[in-house]
């Protein structure tokens, strides 16, 4: 399993799924628990559910980084892949809403799912033809790092725009 990039893939995307579904109910599960808050998610807001996307992707890509070391633009490729999903997410999800006014649990879930799934195709896509041209691989993953510490940051504090704003309770981050 060293370098079979789709089974690599295939193998992030199910623990992605898996893990993002149990994110979305961590915090409630451990009570409103701060340090559950800083990954999980705290409300139905979208950048919520984008966070339930980013870390998974994230911790994978980690461990995926150990037997990706010889791949130079394997980090340039893992950034793409998340802004790829990241930004699918509120495009689809806005997208739906527009055309069919508000959209139905499932609708939300089959997102997440569709937004994983076409970042590990993606990526995988990249990584088979040994990625793209990637003369800073270092900042690639600096980049990744300063995503999740937004998604921290942005619990706590977010912007009052409707991406932040719970769509259910009218609520901004962390109540």
């Amino acid at each position: 399993m060293k370098r079979d990039v789709s089974l690599w893939q295939f193998a992030g995307f199910s623990l992605t799924a898996l893990f993002g579904t149990l994110l979305h109910f961590l915090y409630d599960w451990t009570c409103g628990n701060i340090v559950a808050a800083l990954f999980s998610g705290v409300n139905e807001s979208t950048w919520e559910h984008m966070k339930l996307l980013f870390f998974p992707l994230f911790l994978f890509a980690l461990v995926q980084s150990r037997f990706f070391k010889d791949s130079r633009s394997f980090w340039c490729v893992k950034l793409v892949g998340t802004l790829t999903a990241l930004t699918l997410i509120p495009v689809l999800f806005y997208t739906y809403n527009g055309m069919f006014g508000k959209s139905p649990d499932w609708i939300n879930i089959t997102i997440f799912f569709i937004s994983a799934a076409i970042a590990f195709l993606f990526e995988g896509h990249l990584l088979k033809r040994e990625g793209i041209p990637c003369q800073y691989p270092a900042l690639a993953f600096l980049i990744l790092c300063l995503i999740g510490v937004l998604f921290v940051i942005f619990t706590f504090s977010p912007p009052k725009i409707p991406l932040f704003q719970d769509p259910l309770t009218g609520v901004y981050g962390i109540q």
